[in-house]
Formats: structure tokens, sequence, C-alpha cells
């Protein structure tokens, strides 16, 4: 696997980069739908890959670990034989799952113990055995088990938990370099930086985690519910450390404004429940907004969704139809809603990419924020 910076902004830091994996390559700043189960809500893998022109997408370890099962994924040969999708996936290592059961889960140092959201049973998670699930899942990049600290928490907390988070890297190096792929092709890992808001921390796991000299690093622990200028303050610090010749992942982040501003910091991946989730509610992100779809003025609306939309289906439906979709709970609302938003969300990156290439990325974004 291969990362080549291409292009950088002369006013800002953004860059557009080029990640090389045996599924394929992946064009950066790159926006990675979420598959949490092994699908992208509501949406065909062939829509995917034709009409929202999507390069990579994410599996999540604990999901997958529970259904379908270890065992049957290593009987399909991965995920990517099983969910029939031939390009990049990336596959998170459960930590951030794990932490949003916080009344189901106990921590401790050799590991997470949390019971199933499903039928209540026991499991645990290592960074053992963390990095083996991974190996089976099949993701061509993976990431280290951590911690995600919420918002807000106490320095003490904060401090204990990132220490925790870098033993546990060091035990899923370990275990990584002592394992080898299942399948025919190679795998990377990403650490993941920690530290809450506090600037000493973020500093001080940052340098932890780029002395692994990993393929790429990740940054977690952010859009957990503070203010976007701590988020950015926290991207920016973190950005000004790591290597500037591997990739940088920045984890569950977020609106089009939060991506625009993070590429201006030099992140060069993103991924993010959003836009399908909202997708699923009837709000469409688009070029001149968010536009809430169950709303009356759409009743009788029979332009179509977006005259420019980067998606077959904006020229395709009228608004009109898609509101009396969703009035009437109609499946195919969140199929046309969710290929509408996930379209706009790679356009945007794309659009980003040829603005940094173009060197007019900063006045570019300035005018779309």
């Amino acid at each position: 696997m291969k990362f080549t910076l291409q292009h950088n902004d002369p006013n800002s830091k953004a860059r557009a980069g080029l990640i090389e994996t045996d599924h394929g390559p992946i064009e950066t700043p790159i926006f990675m739908p979420v598959g949490t189960a092994g699908t992208v809500k509501a949406v065909k893998q062939t829509e995917l890959e034709t009409d929202i022109k999507a390069q990579i997408i994410l599996g999540n370890t604990y999901h997958l670990y529970l259904r379908p099962g270890l065992d049957t994924l290593q009987k399909a040969g991965g995920l990517h034989k099983f969910n029939s999708w031939n390009k990049p996936l990336l596959t998170d290592s459960g930590g951030y799952q794990i932490f949003s059961l916080t009344e189901q889960r106990k921590l401790n140092e050799e590991g997470a113990t949390f019971k199933s959201h499903i039928d209540g049973s026991k499991h645990m998670f290592t960074p053992e055995n963390v990095m083996d699930t991974q190996r089976i899942i099949g993701a061509d990049i993976i990431m280290a088990f951590d911690e995600c600290t919420p918002y807000p928490c106490e320095y003490k907390y904060a401090k204990d938990s990132m220490g925790m988070t870098h033993r546990w890297l060091d035990r899923c190096i370990k275990r990584f370099n002592e394992t080898k792929p299942l399948y025919d092709y190679e795998q990377v890992l990403f650490p993941i930086v920690q530290g809450s808001v506090y600037k000493d921390l973020r500093k001080q796991s940052t340098e932890y985690i780029a002395s692994k000299n990993c393929f790429g690093n990740a940054i977690g622990g952010l859009s957990v519910g503070e203010p976007a200028e701590d988020m950015y303050e926290m991207t920016d610090l973190v950005c000004q450390v790591l290597p500037t010749e591997k990739p940088r992942y920045l984890m569950g982040v977020g609106t089009p404004a939060n991506i625009l501003e993070c590429i201006a910091l030099g992140i060069d991946m993103f991924d993010c429940v959003m836009p399908t989730r909202n997708a699923r509610h009837g709000l469409l992100f688009t070029k001149n907004g968010l536009m809430n779809m169950r709303n009356e003025k759409w009743k009788n609306d029979f332009s179509v969704i977006e005259e420019d939309g980067a998606s077959e289906v904006d020229t395709r439906y009228s608004k009109a139809y898609l509101r009396h979709l969703l009035v009437c709970g109609e499946q195919l609302a969140a199929q046309i809603a969710s290929c509408h938003n996930l379209a706009f969300y790679l356009w945007l990156v794309k659009e980003a990419r040829q603005q940094i290439i173009k060197g007019t990325f900063a006045e570019w974004k300035k005018k779309w924020l």
C-alpha cells in the first residue's frame, strides 16, 4: 500500500493525495460512506459505485463481530466477498461503539467487557482479539483498539484513558506484526490520537502515535459533543505534529462545513453517518443549503430534487414525489434521499480536491461556507 502527497494548497494546509490499495485507488481528500453492518443503509453497492462514486466504505468491527459473526465472515472469504464490494474497505475497532454502551461495558487494562445490544450476551474485546477480528473481516485499513473519551471529561480521566489507549496500541502493533492477512491482499494499521480537548494531552498523544511509524494516523475522540471551535483547534494542533507524508483520518466528522474546515487544516479522510441518517428523516444536503423534504411547501413542487445535483436521482424524481414517499413511509424515500446525500458529500470532497490542485481551495471554501 502506498500514499503519495500530490498537491498542497498555497493558502491553507489542504492537501490532495493518492492512497493505492490492492482493491483500487483512493483520491484524497475523501469521504467514506458508513456501512455499519456490512451495508450502507438503504443503498445498493451498484449505486455506491456508479451513481455515488464512492471509493471506499466502512464496516464496523463491533456490529460485524456480533452479526453475522466471524465464522460466517471467514467462510465467505472476508467482508469484500460477503457484501460484494470490490473497492477498498476500512473497519473501525469497535472502540466508539463500546464507548457508547456506557451502562453495559467495563474497561480495564486487559480490554473492554461488554454486553451485546442484541441479546445481552457477554463479550470481551482486547487489543489482540480486535486485531484478529479485523484480520478476519479483511478490511484494507484497520484501526487500533482505543477508548473514545466522552465530552466533557475531567483532565485526569482523559490522561489515564490516553495512557491506556497508548498501551493498547503497543499490543495492537505487536499482534498485527505477529499475524498475516488471511486473504490475498495487504492490510495496514492506523493508530488513533486521543486526549479529549486538552492541548497538552493531544500533543503528547500525537507524538506517541507518530513515533509508531504506521502507514497512516487517525484522530479520535472528537465530534462527541464538544463545540466545533474546540474540534478545529484540536485538529489543527494534531495536524501540526503528524507526519506530512502519511494520510490523516478524522473519525466521525461531520457536516459539510466541518469537512471543508478540516480539509483546510490538513485532514485527508472523513466518515460520518450524518448523510444517511439525515436522509432517512427527509433532510437533504444541497448546494443551496439544507432542505427538509417533509415540509408542506414541497407538496405540489414538481421540479427535480436538485437541478445540478451530483446524483442520478436528483434529476429523475421531483420534490413532490420524494415528499410523498416520505409521508407514506415508503422505503424508496430512504434510498433516494440517501443516494442524494452521499453523492453530495462525495461531490464536495472531489470538488475540494480539484480546487486544491488548482490552488484555489481557500477562496472556494470561503465562498461555500
